[in-house]
């Protein structure tokens, strides 16, 4: 007997269970079953068994020993491999880069501790791709060690990958808590996570002008943000060989001092902007009138005050209609507190408020909101007169929506609109920093003792954005990411709000990609990544089959993913 496929024209082949024989020298066959709608394994199955092999059940050969997750480490493994990250760490393989490596990879899949990393690599097939298995965390210190001493070799690297003479580039400073009291880096300063009573440790990232990662550095969390810019200067001119180059801060990093310090290197420009301040001075001046915003929303001026500068004065209605808004209630919400307060302090003459209490809450009321300037008061024992300041609220009324772009760049290098451009391009460093600090990464809270972990600590995180900053690009259409979006920033309105793309509006709307995939946060992505499994089979007592392992096959999904991963475009390498 044997299993036959018949072609038919229009539809699916005829499956058929035929025997054939011989009869006076001819060749007989009949048909014993129409199997067309067996299902194909079973089918298959039939025709192994019919073809003389032993068919059993799986069950009672093997047992399944463990199942790991595998797809979200294959596919962070390849984005590395594509960027060649593992031979930027070290040009040959060693026991360290693998557990660098392996820790890069582990802080994208699930951010943890160490030691947690020790144990959680265990429970997908990371260990065991790259040999770390047996690991403990006193190793993965002593790797972060080595790393920390190849990091300047490795953002040279990078840098030189990415960066070229005439480059944007970025940099921003911000700061992470810091739990315990043992590393010199942690000290009290500004909290940018609201946790102003624990210790700080301040950082500063350099990126390209697209926002892809190139160094970082880390500091005392007392230092502050314009203290931070010498290094990254030297950095550009020393270690990265630039000539020419244009560094983007914002207002509070390359204060005028800063600024002044810049010009002393030919060659580096610099592009920020002005504080408040300095605007008003220029309106009071008249440099800046609202009637240059009547054709466009932004106009080149001059001031004898900038010497040498460009300065590019942008008008954003949008900004300032939420500037008002938010004015409008906090000063109304001031209102009601002093209000209240004014009632207390003229209670009966036995129950009268002292001048020195009643000017501590006034105090606590203003500085809550920082309305003070906005406010005129007498205080005196049981009494509180106050009144807005309305020159002072009309004054900040005209600044509303109003900011001002400084640069050293030529308009032949740079248009007005492009140093409009290039201020906004900072948010590509905040970007940087929400996942540094988000569930991504985590960077925070930091619990290392030594100076030089920290350092390394942070240095791991950078490496790992960077593949996962690569990852995005490259998984942008089946992400929530917006694909035209950077082409859209070279041409939309560089004043106006932000819009999405039509395609970025639709993946939001449906929820679904072009190919009919469900669009995913990069978190879920990982998630349905991991479902593609790497099976242990182990064969039962008695048996002399070897142990099996077998890798699910991956979904039309996961398929996706990898052809996606597949076609990135990487260059440098």
């Amino acid at each position: 007997m044997y299993i036959e496929s018949v072609p038919n024209r229009n539809s699916k082949p005829t499956i058929l269970l035929r025997e054939c024989w011989r009869e006076g020298g001819k060749v007989r066959k009949r048909t014993l079953a129409n199997l067309t709608r067996w299902s194909a394994h079973v089918v298959e199955a039939v025709r192994r068994s019919l073809s003389g092999e032993r068919m059993v059940l799986l069950d009672e050969v093997f047992s399944i020993e463990r199942s790991l997750p595998h797809g979200h480490v294959e596919a962070v493994l390849k984005m590395i491999k594509r960027l060649g990250l593992d031979e930027l760490i070290a040009s040959k393989r060693c026991r360290a880069r693998d557990l660098v490596v392996a820790m890069i990879v582990e802080r994208l899949i699930h951010p943890c501790s160490k030691l947690a990393t020790t144990r959680l690599w265990k429970s997908t097939t990371l260990a065991g791709e790259l040999g770390v298995a047996e690991a403990e965390v006193d190793e993965l210190y002593a790797a972060l060690g080595w790393l920390q001493r190849r990091q300047k070799n490795i953002e040279t690297k990078l840098a030189t990958r990415h960066l070229a003479h005439d480059e944007l580039v970025l940099y921003d400073v911000s700061s992470s808590y810091y739990e315990g009291r043992t590393c010199p880096l942690a000290r009290y300063g500004y909290s940018r996570d609201r946790r102003s009573d624990l210790p700080q440790i301040v950082y500063g990232v350099m990126t390209d002008g697209k926002g892809c990662p190139i160094s970082i550095d880390v500091y005392a969390g007392n230092t502050a943000d314009p203290a931070t810019v010498p290094e990254q200067v030297e950095k550009l001119r020393g270690r990265f060989g630039l000539s020419q180059v244009v560094l983007v801060g914002d207002r509070g990093m390359l204060t005028q001092t800063k600024i002044e310090a810049l010009k002393d290197h030919p060659g580096l420009g610099w592009i920020t902007a002005l504080r408040s301040g300095a605007i008003r001075k220029l309106v009071g001046a008249g440099a800046i009138q609202m009637s240059l915003f009547d054709e466009r929303n932004l106009a080149e001026i001059s001031s004898p005050e900038f010497p040498g500068e460009r300065l590019v004065a942008c008008y954003n209605p949008f900004l300032a209609e939420e500037r008002r808004r938010k004015r409008g209630e906090l000063l109304a919400a001031t209102d009601r507190e002093l209000e209240k307060l004014a009632r207390q302090a003229a209670r009966p003459a036995r129950r009268a408020m002292r001048k020195e209490d009643i000017a501590v809450r006034y105090g606590k009321i203003i500085g809550r909101r920082k309305m003070e300037k906005h406010y005129i008061k007498t205080i005196e024992d049981g009494k509180l007169e106050w009144a807005r300041n309305e020159e002072s609220i009309r004054l900040e009324e005209m600044l509303d929506g109003i900011y001002v772009v400084r640069t050293s760049e030529p308009a032949e290098k740079l248009s007005p609109e492009n140093v409009a451009r290039s201020y906004k391009s900072l948010s590509l460093v905040e970007r940087a920093f929400r996942t540094l600090k988000g569930v991504e990464l985590r960077v925070r809270p930091i619990y290392h003792r030594l100076e030089e972990t920290v350092r390394a600590h942070f240095c791991l995180c950078l490496l790992a954005y960077y593949v996962e900053w690569h990852m995005r690009r490259a998984l942008r259409p089946v992400l929530f990411d917006d694909e035209e979006l950077e082409i859209n920033r070279t041409l939309r309105d560089p004043v106006a709000p932000a819009k999405a793309s039509g395609s970025a509006k639709r993946k939001k709307l449906t929820r679904r990609t072009v190919d009919g995939f469900d669009v995913h946060s990069f978190e879920t992505l990982m998630i349905e990544m991991a479902t593609r499994s790497k099976n242990f089979y182990r064969p039962k007592s008695g048996s002399a089959i070897e142990p099996v392992e077998m890798i699910a096959d991956p979904t039309p999904f996961q398929t996706r993913v990898f052809e996606l991963l597949n076609a990135y475009p990487v260059s440098g390498n």
